[in-house]
């Protein structure tokens, strides 16, 4: 009974019941969560795909919503709405045309922008790729900002697979390497609190706090930069 789903395009998951706590993260549309305690206008959740546990703002949330298809564009118009839904939101059709299709009453959006749930892409680069140039936001997972384990996480999801949202955990899922002279593509640069993803052996993606967006850089480049300027060193590198 204490289980619901987001129907909102994304909502604020915060760390303390207030508006003026700071956010830690987010659930987007179709994204299912349990209730574990009411608290005036907020409540306390837990999330269903990676246990992530904190508090939003008490909102007519679906009871059910039964997952058909999963939006693979970045942000994808919603017909009838000035509002758009994010990647990987979780969809119902309950009407479509040639063209089109419904997932809730009155609200549309185009049949390319989706693809059936259990579908997989594993081409992670066209898959980051989307996120490029969106603005870096802490405890952001959508076109509107994204923080760094975020955009690693999403990956994962869209995929189906289990992956956990902050990168104090992340690091720990897969035994690694700390130092390497060649780096590959797909290789996980972890810091402590940040994660980079290579592209090839000499780019690699992330979002990036100082440049305040998701941006491609050097490889060796960016390793210097964030030891001079944070004065961290790398801590793990994993495969994807």
């Amino acid at each position: 009974m204490n289980n619901y789903f987001c129907n909102k395009s994304y909502v604020n998951i915060y760390e303390q019941p207030k508006i003026d706590s700071k956010i830690s993260s987010q659930i987007i549309y179709g994204e299912k969560f349990k209730v574990l305690k009411k608290l005036n206008n907020f409540l306390k959740i837990k999330t269903s795909y990676d246990k992530y546990v904190g508090y939003v703002k008490n909102n007519n949330f679906s009871r059910k919503i039964r997952s058909t298809h999963k939006t693979k564009a970045l942000k994808a118009k919603i017909y009838n709405s000035r509002n758009f839904l994010p990647f990987s939101s979780k969809i119902e059709i309950l009407r479509e045309t040639k063209s089109y299709i419904m997932f809730e009453k009155n609200k549309w959006i185009k049949k390319i922008d989706v693809i059936e749930i259990k579908k997989r892409d594993k081409d992670f680069k066209k898959i980051f790729k989307l996120f490029l140039n969106c603005r870096y936001k802490w405890g952001g997972k959508t076109y509107n900002g994204i923080d760094c384990s975020a955009l690693i996480q999403l990956y994962y999801k869209f995929n189906n697979k289990f992956f956990p949202r902050d990168t104090i955990d992340q690091i720990k899922l897969k035994k690694g390497f700390n130092y390497k002279k060649i780096y590959k593509k797909g290789d996980l640069i972890f810091w402590k609190g940040h994660v980079a993803v290579c592209l090839n052996s000499k780019d690699l993606i992330h979002a990036y706090g100082p440049r305040k967006k998701v941006v491609i850089m050097p490889i060796k480049k960016t390793i210097r930069l964030i030891e001079k300027n944070a004065n961290l060193k790398v801590k793990k590198i994993i495969s994807i």
